[in-house]
């Protein structure tokens, strides 16, 4: 925290995190192959995720400019679509086509959240960049630049999500979003360490959004959108910082009474325990059979192990006790009426109950058709969620990160079925080798599904080829993802 006396006006020194993200943005990119590998998968994912999203008019009345008719030929591209646009609003329409249906990667620490919502920024940028370049004849990003990137920001969000829990005040985790995004984003548009820093500083003093939108009695479809705002947000700071020069606020973190960490944090500084390296890209976690709160990945794994022993005896069902992690009890158990998608797709008890009865969890189930089957209800007023300690030391161990859940169902007549526990899901860095061929099978079926079938033969085999899709230019892999 900066040393300084609240009565003087001599502008302090930079504070020291807000020194730390700069200095690690605007250094040589992370050498890890690992690294570059893995951020090649969750560039391909997190694409899937964003045509699969395309089927939904809840998501797509969201995508265009912000005013009708206000679109800026030469522009951003958003994928799916024939929509060009300023950045800004380009990389809200990305981020919410990513994060729409809670099916993108997730980072799990004392505080979670899903990193490739910086793609939205940040393929916002890379396009307009690369199109403003051809212009002009020159060269622009590739898609080797736009993986540097996204791993940048994955790791300045999640190496500050290990140790600092913005949920337990009641913050949203799109904060780190809005904080790695406004980072790289002024770094990829050329600013200064200074730039950065003011950048920075601008993210900080935004404070955050309130989390009471995932959670009950409010919980509802911003948590689909909220990324895509925080992306918008990081661009129209990293503009302002390199065109605009916008003045810096050095201590927006650590300032008595006004700063940060006294208005938001309970006067905390933040806590670190390792340097920004390569480390959250490398252990990031992909959602790649189901779209479920990540808490709950493995529980609707144990619900699928037991489906064929349950769904027979629906009505001899006494109880189901889920055993999660802390953090799943605090967020996922609810109880009730479930009032939208946004609700059942956070509800550990919902998805847990799904898969029982129908052997299945899609994005589809959790639309008002298939939660008005009053099984479903029926099944989650029997269903107990309790704390497994065990679950919850793992879920903290930076040597683990496991996300366990275990499932049983006990019947009337006393029997019951087999305790099934799942430590870590498949798409845990443990089970790359088993989950890859999946991921890569969600991304062949969501382009197959939106776009022509001439293009998506083509990207199909663009994304099998890691050399030549890492030296594309990244305005001709996005003129291959338009319509």
């Amino acid at each position: 925290m900066a040393d300084h006396d609240a009565r003087s006006a001599a502008r302090p020194a930079f504070d020291a995190p807000i020194d730390a993200v700069a200095d690690y943005v605007l250094g040589d990119a992370p050498a890890s192959a690992e690294a570059m590998e893995t951020a090649r998968y969750v560039l391909l994912d997190s694409l899937a995720c964003a045509m699969l999203a395309m089927k939904f008019p809840a998501c797509t009345r969201h995508l265009g400019p912000l005013v009708p008719g206000a679109v800026l030929p030469g522009g951003a591209r958003v994928p799916g679509t024939d929509f060009e646009l300023d950045p800004a609003q380009a990389a809200y329409n990305i981020g919410v086509q990513v994060r729409w249906l809670d099916f993108n990667d997730t980072w799990l620490a004392a505080e979670w959240g899903h990193p490739s919502d910086n793609l939205g920024t940040i393929l916002a940028v890379a396009d307009w960049q690369g199109r403003q370049a051809e212009r002009r004849g020159r060269p622009g990003p590739t898609v080797a630049d736009v993986l540097g990137w996204s791993i940048k920001a994955h790791e300045i969000q999640g190496v500050h999500a290990l140790r600092n829990s913005f949920n337990r005040v009641g913050l949203d985790h799109v904060i780190l979003v809005r904080l790695a995004s406004t980072a790289v984003a002024t770094a990829m548009l050329g600013g200064s360490r200074d730039q950065v820093r003011n950048a920075v500083s601008h993210s900080w003093i935004d404070n955050g959004a309130l989390r009471t939108y995932r959670h009950a009695p409010n919980t509802g479809p911003r948590k689909s959108w909220a990324a895509g705002d925080a992306c918008r947000r990081a661009v129209i700071h990293a503009l302002n910082a390199v065109h605009k020069d916008v003045v810096g606020y050095p201590s927006a973190l650590s300032a008595p009474t006004w700063g940060f960490y006294d208005v938001a944090f309970g006067g905390r500084p933040f806590e670190f325990d390792r340097a920004f390296g390569s480390y959250v890209m490398e252990n990031v976690l992909f959602k790649i059979s189901y779209p479920a709160e990540f808490h709950a990945q493995t529980a609707v794994e144990c619900a699928m192990a037991l489906h064929a022993e349950v769904a027979l005896r629906l009505d001899e069902v006494e109880r189901i006790v889920i055993e999660t992690q802390e953090a799943g009890v605090r967020i996922i158990d609810k109880t009730g009426p479930l009032a939208n998608y946004a609700d059942r797709d956070h509800c550990i008890q919902y998805m847990v109950a799904v898969p029982l009865i129908f052997g299945r969890l899609t994005a589809e189930d959790y639309g008002d058709a298939v939660a008005a089957d009053p099984r479903i209800d029926a099944l989650r007023a029997r269903t107990e969620v309790v704390e497994n300690p065990g679950f919850t030391r793992d879920y903290h161990d930076p040597g683990k990160r496991f996300i366990g859940n275990a499932v049983q169902v006990f019947f009337k007549d006393g029997s019951s079925t087999r305790r099934v526990c799942v430590d870590y899901p498949v798409g845990h860095r443990r089970r790359r080798a088993e989950g890859i061929p999946l991921l890569m099978d969600k991304f062949d079926a969501a382009i197959g599904a939106h776009l022509p079938a001439d293009r998506a033969e083509a990207l199909r085999a663009l994304a099998r080829d890691p050399r030549a899709l890492l030296s594309l230019p990244v305005s001709k892999f996005m003129a291959r993802l338009v319509l």
